[in-house]
């Protein structure tokens, strides 16, 4: 038995007028997931436990079976893994964004203009991230350049009260960040490293290069999603599978390497609209034919668009994973005789709020060889879904289901 899971990052939605008071999942145009979900099985899955953040950190650990509350120690040390940074006991890592903030001259008086640097391409970011390590870096604080905005910042044998309280900056677009700087215990020494970095980031010919261009300048970082070394359980050993994960972000790569599946880079993978859809399929297809148990897909280009408030980009965004990745999938995993396929969002990203929700996320589970509908859906959407009686409140609980531990209980 071979094991697929796609995740379409924050592909649940509300329902909207301008798309006739349907959700983006209901109105994009998507035969392949309609075909799963006339013939497998729908259902409802909690991917945020209560009293957590709705972050992609916390939701793609409950999809791969980590039960949040045991695992989960912020998001950074798991970005820290896929990029191979160590991490000492005492070591703090950051998600490091470089953001465009408006040019209002007191700091605190700016606004969050856009968390992602206008999608800085990660050619430009090394250069930018360099200069902040060249000014603010040291023994104790060091800067590492990721992807895009994406990038990190490691505060080495970091001791004391940990009270920080950090504000993801996809949270606050267009508003003042006045009421959102760090918090807490150092968060005076973190707001000093974003103040320094705005002198001289805002001059940095790389930035005058992007204005003179009409183009957002990455004029200063911003920390958030900080934590300490992260310990998983091998996958293997919870689910007697071997596997790979799929992936543009770190975030996603990182609980892979934590977890023991390992990480398939794909030329091309960019995290937005313009990433390599099929290019996923295809290297998903591969590493089944290398002998690999279990594939784990994640596309984030729908909560990219989520986050922009981008409605025709997040349609556009699950419209491309039906056709090129789920139908280069389903293409082909016939060849492989018995297979099971999981589809769902990790979490909500409302297109109306710019943010993730915490609302349960429609999932749909096809058994390769099955052509008996159980629950008979039309299509695959948050309507359909919430109409079956299958839902897991625990959502690690949803990994156990679909893979039945390696298929001690037979379908």
């Amino acid at each position: 038995m071979k094991y697929i899971v796609l995740v379409g990052d924050g592909m649940a939605d509300y329902k909207y007028r301008e798309l006739g008071w349907k959700t983006p999942l209901q109105y994009a145009k998507t035969p392949h997931m309609d075909f799963l979900a006339a013939n497998g099985e729908t259902g409802l899955v909690k991917t945020i436990p209560d009293g957590f953040p709705p972050g992609s950190d916390v939701a793609n650990l409950s999809v791969l079976g980590y039960d949040p509350c045991l695992y989960y120690t912020g998001r950074s040390p798991l970005e820290a893994a896929s990029m191979g940074i160590e991490l000492a006991e005492n070591d703090l890592a950051f998600r490091c964004n470089l953001v465009t903030l408006s040019p209002d001259e007191v700091y605190k008086q700016k606004r969050m203009i856009d968390y992602s640097a206008g999608e800085i391409s990660t050619e430009e970011a090394k250069i930018l991230i360099a200069a902040v390590n060249r000014n603010l870096g040291s023994d104790e604080v060091q800067f590492f350049p990721g992807i895009s905005y994406r990038h990190l910042m490691i505060w080495r044998n970091c001791t004391g009260d940990s009270t920080l309280n950090l504000t993801p900056p996809h949270d606050i677009s267009g508003r003042c960040i006045a009421g959102f700087l760090p918090r807490g215990d150092k968060g005076g020494a973190l707001l000093n490293l974003m103040e320094k970095s705005s002198l001289f980031l805002s001059s940095h010919p790389a930035n005058l290069e992007k204005t003179k261009c009409n183009k957002s300048p990455a004029n200063s970082i911003w920390f958030w999603g900080e934590g300490k070394r992260a310990s998983l359980p091998p996958f293997r050993e919870k689910f007697r599978l071997q596997g790979s994960v799929i992936s543009a972000v770190d975030l996603i790569k990182g609980i892979g390497v934590c977890a023991g599946l390992a990480v398939v880079n794909i030329p091309g993978a960019t995290g937005n609209i313009h990433t390599n859809f099929r290019g996923k399929a295809v290297a998903a297809l591969a590493e089944l034919r290398r002998g690999n148990d279990f594939v784990f897909i994640h596309v984030e280009a729908p909560d990219e668009a989520g986050h922009q408030g981008d409605l025709e980009t997040k349609i556009k965004a699950i419209e491309e994973i039906d056709q090129k990745v789920l139908g280069e999938l389903l293409r082909t995993l016939g060849d492989f005789g018995r297979y099971r396929i999981m589809l769902l969002p990790d979490h909500p990203t409302p297109v109306s709020i710019k943010t993730h929700t915490k609302e349960p996320v429609p999932f749909v589970i096809l058994t390769g060889g099955n052509k008996t509908a159980r629950n008979k859906p039309a299509t695959f959407d948050e309507d359909s879904a919430g109409a079956s009686n299958l839902y897991f409140p625990a959502g690690h609980l949803l990994m156990e289901y679909f893979t039945e531990i390696a298929g001690l209980r037979q379908v």
